[in-house]
């Protein structure tokens, strides 16, 4: 593979980015030991009911359940967005998706004709943000990129093109999208056996000196389509009746898995194991239409449960504990934060929107509390999904609809206790007004603190306002 020069690219060092009120403690000291290699293996749409290691019997991914094993499960990971390119600016950078201002997928949604009007974002991952890439690679790091990228302004990716991988710190790029309609009846539609033979490329190549390897399937993403064979295995099996067991996906998961199992198995094999820390994770919940997120509510493009928690697990041999299970609520910032600490990177130019999970990997340690935010202003094509904006602290998880608030459509707020109905079946609002005025609060202040963008009300919208007031 072409290894591709960054010079034009280069980014300030370091040292010169100005830092901010808000800190991580600098993660400067030394590693005794070389830094791990780091894997990050990213899911597109994969629902948190759709892995064994999150308790499905149906769905089979014997690889992920090994990696799983290996290592530690977070069975309360949360999405920094419902959508996409959001979680994945966040997982670049560590960073609030609204304090980017990158709220939304690459073009996004434009909600023609809506009662609010949607703001505006970034169309693309600014090249002024420093990347896990380039702070690994400052660490003397190799870095790849093998998959889908989609933080960039549109899908027509040029290598070293600004806002393409090889500018935000990628030396080594195989680029992928999902399959258009006349492709996807090709044997490899998704890429998935392509993804992991460059990777597969890039360690082997790589094996004597720290690598990044970044590995960003685009299953299960539409459109689904999978070989025959193995669609029919899942259609004819007990239980594909049932609204949270799609076929065709679980044979486009069963897929991925064996792929992923191939690079466990090299690592196994160029005796990196002991010497690389794996992350797996999915960058939202999947579609509600075409898969139920059982036991939640929503799915992806919403802030319910279904549409934010995700499967994830972490695995390094010898230094995390095999078999942990935490229920700590974490979020896709957490584990930008957790490799650059595994690297000795320096993050203290960072804005605290994550923490590093390493402590309580390596020996249990609790995390301290925090609330978790979430800012989705915008519509989306998938249909009649409403802006809304949410705040998680401790049990209690607030959902703020933005027509509500601002038009008096629907109500202003939710509240769920999750503790008791993590499904969100229950809104509890109306009798615990005092929560619902201090979680608002905080989530207001959360939103001002990071210069979140905000909706407005639509001419059309405001002009029936004011011909009916008490509405």
């Amino acid at each position: 593979m072409k290894i591709t020069s960054m010079l034009p690219f280069r980014r300030a060092s370091l040292a010169a980015t100005s830092s901010v009120a808000l800190t991580l403690p600098a993660a400067t000291a030394q590693p005794a030991e070389p830094p791990p290699n780091i894997v990050i293996i990213l899911a597109d749409d994969m629902g948190w009911n759709q892995t064994g290691f999150n308790g499905s019997t149906w769905y089979e991914t014997p690889n992920l359940d090994r990696l799983a094993r290996s290592g530690a499960v977070y069975t309360q990971a949360y999405a920094a967005a419902p959508i996409c390119s959001p979680t994945r600016a966040a997982l670049m950078t560590g960073k609030w998706p609204a304090r980017l201002h990158l709220t939304n997928f690459i073009p996004g949604s434009s909600g023609k004709g809506r009662p609010l009007v949607t703001p505006e974002m970034q169309q693309g991952l600014p090249l002024p943000e420093v990347t896990i890439a380039e702070r690994l690679r400052d660490r003397g790091y190799i870095t790849g990129l093998f998959g889908k990228w989609h933080l960039a302004p549109d899908y027509n990716y040029k290598p070293g093109r600004p806002m393409d991988p090889e500018s935000q710190g990628f030396d080594v790029v195989f680029h992928t999208r999902k399959p258009s309609a006349k492709n996807a009846d090709k044997p490899d539609a998704h890429n998935v056996a392509a993804i992991t033979d460059h990777a597969l490329e890039f360690m082997r190549g790589n094996k004597d000196r720290p690598f990044f390897c970044y590995i960003a399937h685009n299953v299960v993403h539409t459109p689904l389509t999978e070989q025959p064979a193995l669609v029919a295995k899942y259609a004819n099996k007990p239980g594909a009746v049932r609204p949270e067991n799609h076929p065709v996906m679980a044979a486009m998961i069963e897929r991925m898995d064996a792929h992923i199992g191939r690079i466990l198995d090299e690592l196994d094999k160029l005796d990196l194991t002991r010497r690389t820390l794996i992350v797996f994770a999915s960058d939202n919940g999947n579609v509600m239409s075409l898969q139920s997120q059982t036991p939640f509510r929503g799915g992806k493009a919403t802030v319910w449960q279904g549409g934010l928690r995700v499967p994830a697990c972490v695995s390094w041999a010898g230094v995390i504990p095999a078999g942990a299970r935490f229920d700590t609520p974490v979020i896709t910032q957490d584990l930008f934060f957790t490799l650059t600490e595994a690297a000795g990177c320096d993050t203290s130019d960072v804005p605290a929107d994550g923490m590093s999970l390493l402590a309580q990997l390596r020996s249990g340690m609790p995390l301290a509390a925090r609330p978790l935010f979430w800012h989705f202003p915008h519509y989306h094509s998938l249909g009649e999904y409403h802006p809304a904006s949410a705040i998680r602290d401790g049990n209690h998880m607030l959902i703020e609809w933005h027509e509500g608030a601002l038009l008096g459509i629907g109500p202003a707020a939710s509240l769920f206790d999750l503790s008791a109905d993590e499904g969100q079946e229950r809104d509890i609002a109306a009798e615990n007004q005092a929560l619902v005025l201090k979680l608002r609060a905080k989530l207001a202040q959360w939103q001002r603190d990071i210069d979140a963008q905000e909706m407005t009300v639509s001419p059309k919208a405001a002009a029936v306002l004011s011909s009916n007031p008490k509405k």
